[in-house]
């Protein structure tokens, strides 16, 4: 069965893509069979590859047409690396869904044929906490969460933790932190190096010990529709995912 892995930040810019996409081609690289779930209506994820025209469909479609096989929606991206879309019909998913019962379940629902077929599904999440969210964390085992060193996004993880603990506590008792991983880091800034010792000092060993450092490379990247591991191959960047990608198989 897959480890169902859920990326997620209600803070925009830290990072939750660029993970999804390197940490899964890294995983790909180790052999593993990957599938990355685009949860954001912005679709970053998606347009991170090269992608069919027309699209087979998108998450959306799944999650508003429970009959939908969503084995026919997923495409292949690299060797082992498939990619689950996204669509701008998700920005109004939180809506039309809130009145359908077991709202918080559908894509659990969506996963449950796909997670004897992959080794790790990864699940990009947009931007906030709302009902798209609440169904990522629903659906995983674990949560990866990008954090950019500086104070604001360190000030809202808070309300992420408790929003992980109130899904523990009531829909899914089995979440867990995989870890908290350090994004866009500027070792040169006193105030990145600051707040990363006050993340460790708080988190403790919940904090990776790989830590992403900040490169244009990381914004070159998507544009050559490639992930860095491929696009910069011995980019520092790349060889953190791959470091990361060695700890989530194996553990410390």
């Amino acid at each position: 069965m897959a480890r169902v892995i859920a990326v997620a930040n209600q803070k925009g810019g830290v990072g939750k893509t660029t993970t999804t996409v390197n940490l899964g081609s890294a995983l790909a690289e180790l052999g593993q069979q990957v599938l990355l779930v685009d949860l954001d209506p912005q679709a970053a994820l998606t347009d991170s590859f090269e992608k069919p025209n027309p699209l087979p469909g998108s998450i959306y479609d799944l999650l508003v047409d429970p009959t939908r096989d969503p084995r026919r929606v997923i495409y292949n991206v690299r060797p082992g690396l498939d990619v689950l879309p996204s669509h701008g019909d998700l920005a109004a998913a939180d809506v039309e869904l809130a009145s359908v019962p077991g709202r918080e379940y559908l894509l659990k629902e969506v996963l449950v044929p796909l997670r004897r077929g992959y080794d790790f599904i990864m699940l990009d999440c947009g931007p906030n906490l709302g009902l798209i969210t609440v169904n990522a964390l629903v659906a995983s085992d674990e949560v990866l969460i990008p954090l950019l060193p500086e104070y604001l996004p360190l000030r809202g993880m808070g309300l992420l933790l408790e929003t992980i603990r109130k899904i523990r506590g009531k829909l899914n008792p089995h979440l867990h932190i995989l870890g908290i991983l350090g994004t866009m880091y500027d070792g040169r800034t006193i105030h990145s190096r600051e707040v990363l010792a006050e993340v460790r000092s708080l988190f403790g060993e919940r904090v990776f010990d790989v830590v992403v450092k900040k490169s244009i490379r990381f914004a070159e990247a998507p544009v050559a529709k490639q992930p860095i591991l491929e696009y910069a191959p011995r980019h520092p960047g790349a060889q953190a995912y791959r470091e990361l990608a060695e700890v989530i198989i194996h553990g410390s």
